[in-house]
């Protein structure tokens, strides 16, 4: 696109400037150049060296006078370029070669010493500018590491809370057959099927969030993060827990709650990941949506899988789970660990939608 627009200006450059030195040369320089753009990312160094090669020697065409087409001013997108993608190697050489070409054209006398400070303060400009945007871009990147780390924390705790409550209930079972054994030599036969019941689920949870945990785990984490990212204990949240979200009596906004489907055998880590998306959502709609009334919490068990909508009657926000928690960031995520999808935007009539589908069975291998 941006080649498409570049090409127009220079031709109308050529052609409504007079004044224009060898303008057929100057055109035809800017156009034939044009190209390196395409690869500015890729190999800006590579581009970045071809272009002031090629501006440098455009004066052995001209009579000893270098272009001096406007059209010319996109050179400096490669200098952004190559401080925003090339390597800390290309960059040296990229700023190296830059000094070389306007010394050299200084001492050919192409250019006086107030074009040399002019043209040495924009590609100063034109560097930082990338060197900036990459440094924030690589702080965004560190940022959503962090985020699916402590989402990734999070289903470890749940996954804790669930293996938990079924060794518990075995322990249970355990105790109360040996206590009637003496008596009721059945009960211990009961009590095993149970123990064997709640130990198939403990251990089908137990692979299927390990499971997800080992995929995409992100490298290089550091020793002391390990500890910070330890939750602490209390008791897992599942489909049950969402009529908590409902608010009552005349609280604004009102919260109203909706279920449907068979949502009784559910995983436990399915469960979980409706709640903390709904409750999620729900939140961000209350601190973010303006002029918000009815939030409203859907969720419906299908015959494969389960669907989450939250919608509420608002205007969109201007940034909606942008803020320090990355909100928005944390479901999708959450959603992808368990083979699902989350998905959120503006509402098709008003306020902001958040839909999600996750598998019913959790995810497969």
């Amino acid at each position: 696109m941006l080649v498409g627009v570049l090409v127009p200006v220079a031709l109308l450059e050529g052609f409504l400037r007079p004044d224009l030195p060898h303008r057929v040369v100057a055109v035809t320089l800017t156009i034939v150049l044009l190209p390196t753009l395409l690869w500015r990312r890729t190999h800006p160094l590579r581009m970045l060296l071809i272009v002031f090669a090629a501006t440098a020697l455009a004066p052995l065409l001209t009579g000893g006078v270098p272009s001096e087409a406007y059209s010319l001013a996109y050179l400096l997108i490669l200098v952004y370029a190559l401080a925003r993608w090339g390597s800390g190697r290309e960059i040296a050489i990229g700023l190296a070669a830059m000094i070389a070409v306007v010394g050299l054209s200084t001492a050919f006398g192409r250019m006086v010493p107030s074009d040399v400070v002019g043209s040495f303060a924009v590609m100063s400009a034109a560097t930082t500018l990338g060197i900036a945007l990459r440094y924030r871009a690589r702080a965004r990147s560190r940022e959503l590491d962090q985020v699916k780390l402590l989402e990734r924390a999070q289903l470890a705790r749940d996954l804790h809370d669930t293996v938990a409550h079924h060794v518990s209930a075995m322990a249970i079972r355990a105790q109360a057959g040996l206590a009637t054994s003496a008596s009721r030599p059945d009960a211990a036969t009961d009590a095993l099927k149970v123990i064997e019941e709640e130990a198939a689920r403990a251990l089908a949870e137990m692979n299927s969030m390990v499971r997800v945990l080992r995929q995409n785990q992100p490298p290089g984490l550091a020793p002391g993060l390990a500890s910070e990212l330890a939750p602490e204990l209390a008791p897992g949240r599942g489909v049950a827990d969402l009529a908590e979200l409902a608010t009552r009596g005349s609280a604004v906004p009102a919260v109203k709650v909706n279920l449907s489907g068979d949502l009784g055998e559910l995983p436990a880590s399915v469960g979980a990941a409706l709640y903390r998306m709904a409750q999620e959502s729900v939140t961000n709609a209350r601190r973010h949506a303006r002029h918000v009334g009815l939030i409203e919490v859907s969720v419906s068990a299908e015959e494969d899988c389960v669907r989450l909508s939250v919608t509420d009657d608002g205007s969109p926000p201007a940034a909606p789970g942008l803020g320090s928690g990355y909100g928005i960031i944390g479901m999708i995520e959450r959603a992808e660990l368990l083979g699902g999808t989350c998905q959120a935007g503006p509402g098709p009539e008003h306020g902001w939608t958040v839909t999600a589908v996750l598998p019913r069975a959790g995810r497969r291998s």
